[in-house]
């Protein structure tokens, strides 16, 4: 009897295993979730459409803006927007680790190199303001004055037209956009000083300036505000304040495109965000954080 009773629990263990197993087989073809996700932007509308964007601060506050205001309208769209600047945001939608990567410069040689399959979307134009605390009694610098303050010839304020004072240099760290502009319109792409201070954001080099009496640095248009003081660029006689107007007319000297990039055309959820931000409601949002419209 006893044996009878083993064999029986023993018939019915294999046959549970079996289930199990055919149960697995079945989740294992058909995948495990339940909730149809398109981290490329191609999910059905039936679902949650996921698309990651990241790079540049420049552009960072104008996309989660956008990305808010877009997801307010699409239930269904979920956008995820980080920063960490334009060579990592070049680099992830390069690598496929993100569906967008944002850039406030244009892409370099070796990385239209290594990801020739990257296409272009201007999104803004932006200027780079030169910015000093707030009570420095400088008004304008020539582009000559400003490369030879970063390059380190410059070093007190007096050589400019200032106070007797030490200059602080601050900059941004070598993955930004926004250096690599100011390197190439203002350095020609000469070495920085040594000593400068390097900022891993606009809103870091901006607090930076607030407190900091002798300091000097460059930001995007929409972190200029009332608690630093922007310096106009003195180009043959005119000085130019950094502002919107002035990028539109193509007067102010420093200026550069935003762009957001995708590895190959846009499509699904990438698409729609894009085109959001190209229209009229999604350039007011560009417009309401401090850059210039493209359309």
């Amino acid at each position: 009897m006893k044996k009878d009773q083993t064999f029986s629990r023993g018939m019915m263990l294999v046959a549970v295993l079996g289930i199990v197993a055919a149960f697995a087989l079945v989740c294992g073809c058909t995948g495990s979730s339940d909730t149809p996700t398109a981290s490329s932007g191609t999910g059905q509308s039936t679902g949650i459409r996921t698309i990651s964007v990241t790079g540049s601060t420049t552009v960072l506050p104008a996309a989660q803006a956008a990305a808010e205001s877009f997801m307010m309208e699409d239930k269904s769209a979920d956008i995820m927007v980080s920063g960490g600047g334009s060579s990592v945001g070049v680099q992830a939608v390069g690598e496929g680790t993100a569906d967008i990567g944002m850039a406030s410069r244009e892409l370099k040689d070796s990385e239209k190199e290594k990801y020739p399959g990257l296409v272009q979307h201007v999104i803004a134009r932006d200027g780079i303001g030169v910015i000093i605390y707030k009570d420095n009694p400088v008004e304008s610098l020539t582009i000559d004055q400003l490369k030879s303050i970063y390059k380190g010839e410059v070093t007190n304020w007096n050589e400019v037209g200032g106070d007797d004072m030490e200059i602080v240099v601050v900059g941004r760290d070598s993955s930004s956009g926004t250096r690599e502009t100011f390197s190439e319109l203002v350095m020609d792409k000469e070495d920085f000083v040594a000593t400068q201070m390097e900022k891993n954001s606009n809103g870091a080099v901006q607090q930076t300036i607030v407190n900091t009496p002798g300091a000097i640095g460059y930001v995007g248009l929409g972190y200029i505000d009332d608690t630093i003081k922007p310096v106009q660029i003195d180009a043959d006689g005119n000085r130019i304040m950094p502002s919107v107007e002035n990028v539109q007319n193509g007067s102010y000297p420093i200026a550069r495109s935003l762009n957001m990039f995708t590895n190959g055309e846009a499509t699904g959820l990438s698409k729609d965000y894009i085109d959001f931000i190209l229209s009229s409601d999604g350039q007011a949002i560009i417009e309401e954080e401090g850059f210039v419209c493209v359309n």
